[in-house]
């Protein structure tokens, strides 16, 4: 009768690993529509269970053959989410020194090098100035498709590094400028813009190319408006409001844990 109680450590690994799974399907869809039908689905299952526990056969029935189309359903309402997090498994290094542990949290992740604060600096003097920019801070995601649409660099990140690259004289300006940790690996690049992007007429192509790369890649997109100065700051393809420098900087620091 205790046969039940007897678990092994295949069986550990086994609920560890779910959970794991789902820990991070959550986080992916944490703050968007897909959660309320992610809880949705999962309500619908259990009313599914407990129907047939009660062997109310016809309502079983019914939620039976709904459920059984929920797999294709379900790649066809989270196929943003599958497809961010299937990335965010491809760009995962299971070395020592790669991403996976850090992922777990065992270990301090990398991307708390970038210098965020020299970054705000330039952009709020690109703001005065009305200098149009688009950064993009790469986290998981590896970016290096990107890096043989433009100039390859490894430069620190600095202020006056960007400054000179965002001037509007000089041939780096256009195009994002791309960043891992404290450096700066590529210049000049052109990000591909997805058919699906809607936005505002007031939004111009940078922001366009920010809202579609952070929307298929776990990177961060800080964009300064060339028409009216406002600096823009993007993560999973969605505008984050904030109301002043200080706490862009913490929010881009808390991002990049």
């Amino acid at each position: 009768m205790l046969d039940f109680l007897h678990i092994r450590i295949v069986d550990i690994v086994d609920i560890f690993l779910v959970a794991l799974l789902l820990y991070y399907f959550y986080k992916l869809i944490k703050g968007t529509v897909a959660i309320n039908i992610f809880i949705g689905i999962a309500i619908l299952y259990l009313i599914w269970l407990l129907t047939r526990h009660l062997h109310m056969k016809m309502l079983s029935e019914l939620l039976g053959k709904f459920l059984s189309l929920g797999v294709l359903a379900l790649i066809i309402v989270f196929q943003q989410e599958i497809r961010r997090f299937l990335l965010m498994i491809g760009s995962t290094k299971f070395s020592p020194s790669g991403n996976f542990i850090s992922k777990l949290g065992f270990k301090q992740n990398t991307n708390s090098s970038v210098p965020v604060e020299e970054i705000i600096e330039a952009l709020k003097k690109f703001s005065k100035t009305k200098t149009g920019a688009l950064i993009i801070i790469q986290r998981n995601s590896n970016l290096d498709f990107l890096k043989s649409t433009g100039d390859p660099m490894d430069i620190k990140v600095n202020t006056p590094i960007l400054e000179s690259i965002f001037f509007k004289n000089s041939p780096l300006h256009d195009g994002a400028v791309i960043i891992d940790k404290d450096r700066i690996i590529a210049t000049r690049t052109v990000l591909p813009i997805s058919g699906d992007i809607q936005l505002p007429e007031t939004y111009g192509l940078r922001h366009r190319a920010a809202v579609s790369i952070t929307k298929n890649t776990d990177a961060l997109g800080l964009v300064v408006s060339e028409e009216t100065g406002k600096i823009s700051y993007l993560k999973n393809g969605k505008f984050i409001p904030f109301k002043t420098y200080d706490e862009l900087i913490n929010i881009i620091k808390y991002d990049l844990k």
